[in-house]
């Protein structure tokens, strides 16, 4: 079993830094275009979905802090192939966001280095998350603690220097700033409710991650203590960062003038041609970066627990089980080589890469979402009123909150379906369904009674 050694705050922060990131500092900018100031409510409606799934994993967690978190609570509610399904398409989620993070990365250093191919920053990123995954346990919280530590205070900056640019009217901007903002640009809802929809995909997609909290469990000191603070606080802080975040950037920015050329962060900085906007811009820039870097480092963590959770399940090959030093080396090598292709990516399809990675993303999050939200009722369904009364940190509105939740992630998948621009990532992430299935039979994972080798 992988060792102890996360501590309250460690658990605390690997989820914020997990869901703080790329979705937020850089997807934000689509989401904005889609849906204008109407993304707000997107925001809203997003964050109730999180904090439902997050209650139903911090009930089934605490009860049983396992290495295969989400994953073995699949495999028990709702059997065998549910679970190898559901770590498996954890495992892509995470590879996935990891490349779009990687992206950012590249995208970030053209504010310095323009002419520079994105490619070799990515590659460059890559080494260096590569090195600080393959410590132990306990100085990957660490350093993850101070990685996101910096991005909540540059987003806490972010808030409070907006709220002076609107009160105290600094700098030139060639634009209006305001509250009004939000309504006078062809509306609050300027492309419609088609708009709004559309913006969901992207929305959830920065939500992504917060489910690795479940997966901390089976290395908290204490986690019938850590997990219920974790899951009742992280999305309350996650929903009013984003939301705060972007209500300042659509005051100061009117919502067309969000390009996404660069992160909407940065833009209200440089956008106020004051020779200290430049610096500040800067400086935020940096955080954009070590952000990135913290939300892959917090990917590649879940990721390779649960494959070797798996693997002591024997639904992964067996030498992902292998432990050095409390780390699954194999596992994370693994991982990184496979990240090796948003390195590939970059450099054929620069200009593409997020928005397709983002969509595939959102598949396979809201795919794993649902399996929790699924098992969790399935859980529920089993138990007696007495062991329901016993439970140690039970869900609020039962079952309506579960049932939202689920209603909302076959809507989003419906979305998918609708839209013919996310075609592409659900035939992905169908295939992807697909061929897992195909192995999971083919070599005998029914049973269980070998590995695949």
């Amino acid at each position: 079993m992988i060792g102890q050694g996360l501590k309250a705050r460690h658990i605390h922060f690997i989820a914020l830094g997990s869901a703080i990131g790329t979705g937020l500092f850089y997807g934000s900018a689509k989401a904005i275009q889609a849906a204008g100031p109407s993304v707000l409510l997107v925001y809203l409606l997003g964050g109730i979905v999180v904090y439902f799934m997050l209650r139903a994993l911090g009930e089934m967690a605490v009860s049983m802090p396992v290495v295969g978190s989400f994953s073995e609570y699949a495999r028990t509610h709702l059997g065998g192939w549910a679970g190898f399904i559901t770590g498996w398409m954890y495992a892509f989620e995470m590879v996935i966001v990891c490349i779009a993070d990687l992206t950012a990365v590249g995208i970030y250093m053209d504010f310095w280095y323009d002419g520079v191919p994105r490619w070799i920053w990515v590659a460059l990123a890559l080494l260096i998350v590569g090195a600080v995954n393959l410590t132990s346990v306990r100085l990957f919280g660490e350093l993850e603690f101070w990685f996101t530590l910096i991005k909540v205070a540059a987003v806490i900056a972010m808030i409070v220097g907006g709220a002076a640019i609107l009160i105290f009217g600094f700098g030139e901007q060639p634009h209006a700033v305001g509250v009004s903002n939000l309504w006078n640009d062809g509306g609050f809802m300027p492309n419609g409710p088609t708009g709004m929809i559309s913006a969901f995909i992207l929305v959830l997609f920065a939500f992504g991650g917060t489910e690795i909290i479940g997966v901390t469990a089976a290395e908290a000191d204490h986690p019938e203590q850590s997990i219920p603070k974790a899951v009742n606080t992280v999305p309350v802080r996650i929903l009013l960062f984003y939301v705060l975040a972007i209500f300042v950037i659509l005051c100061i920015n009117p919502w067309r003038t969000v390009n996404g050329d660069e992160s909407p962060f940065t833009q209200i900085f440089s956008s106020l041609n004051h020779d200290w906007s430049t610096g500040v811009a800067g400086v935020l820039n940096f955080v954009l970066i070590t952000a990135a870097l913290s939300a892959i480092n917090s990917d590649i963590f879940g990721a390779g627990r649960i494959i070797t959770g798996m693997a002591q399940e024997k639904l992964a090959p067996r030498v992902c089980a292998k432990l050095y030093n409390g780390v699954p080396v194999v596992t994370v090598a693994a991982l990184i080589a496979v990240l090796s292709l948003g390195v590939w990516l970059n450099y054929i399809i620069p200009e593409e890469v997020f928005a397709i990675i983002a969509a595939l993303a959102t598949f396979a999050t809201i795919f794993v979402w649902l399996m929790i939200l699924l098992a969790h009722v399935a859980s529920r369904r089993r138990m007696s009123p007495s062991q329901v009364q016993e439970l140690k940190f039970p869900v609020p509105f039962w079952p309506y909150g579960q049932y939202f939740a689920i209603a909302f992630i076959l809507f989003t998948f419906g979305i998918m379906v609708w839209q013919t621009s996310y075609h592409e990532a659900l035939i992905a992430g169908i295939g992807f369904t697909v061929i897992m299935t195909a192995i999971y039979f083919f070599t005998g994972r029914g049973s269980t009674t070998r590995s695949i080798e």
